[in-house]
């Protein structure tokens, strides 16, 4: 609010819902009147209304009367290809065949029934570890080794070794769909 007083400044709340209530609260003042009461100064009033940007991952619902003053926006999965240009354009020194099969791989796992299916940063954060491995392609074994970054519950992982990796039909997609040559 302060620095809204000489600019066009643009806010952003990142992850509203994992802040406390008090929080939200607080936003509804600023939202509503683009001000913020401060004891120890007093009222602050932005003179240019700010472009308030608010995220969440749905980790806890967000209060109706905040809901009521924002205007909203679903971000969906990223389509492969471009699930493949973010990869290249975040990690450049990886090699095509790896994007490819990392895409390929994170797109047909989402297809799956988890209790939380893989975002954009679990895709980067798994291609980051296969650079660091030394991994030039995907094989099974190191899909096995690195489950642990890109699915972040036991139950996920217990499903992909019991049900997805073990169901013929299942397994032969998500090979097909990374290029995975089967041992």
């Amino acid at each position: 609010i302060l620095s809204s007083q000489n600019d066009h400044p643009v806010l952003l709340i990142d992850e509203l819902d994992r802040a406390d209530e008090e929080f939200e609260a607080f936003l509804l003042e600023i939202l509503s009147d683009f001000q913020v009461s401060i004891p120890e100064i007093g009222t602050v009033k932005a003179t240019h209304k700010p472009l308030v940007v608010i995220t969440s991952n749905r980790t806890r619902d967000i209060h109706d009367a905040l809901k009521r003053r924002c205007l909203y926006h679903w971000i969906d999965y990223p389509d492969l290809e471009k699930e493949k240009q973010i990869i290249r354009a975040r990690i450049p020194r990886i090699e095509e065949s790896l994007v490819v099969q990392v895409a390929g791989f994170m797109q047909t796992i989402r297809r799956e029934d988890l209790m939380k299916k893989p975002g954009i940063s679990e895709t980067l954060d798994w291609a980051e570890a296969l650079l660091k491995l030394n991994q030039g392609v995907l094989d099974q074994q190191i899909v096995e080794q690195t489950l642990g970054c890109i699915l972040k519950y036991r139950e996920d992982i217990q499903k992909f070794r019991s049900s997805i990796w073990t169901d013929p039909d299942k397994r032969s997609q998500l090979l097909a769909a990374c290029q995975i040559t089967p041992c």
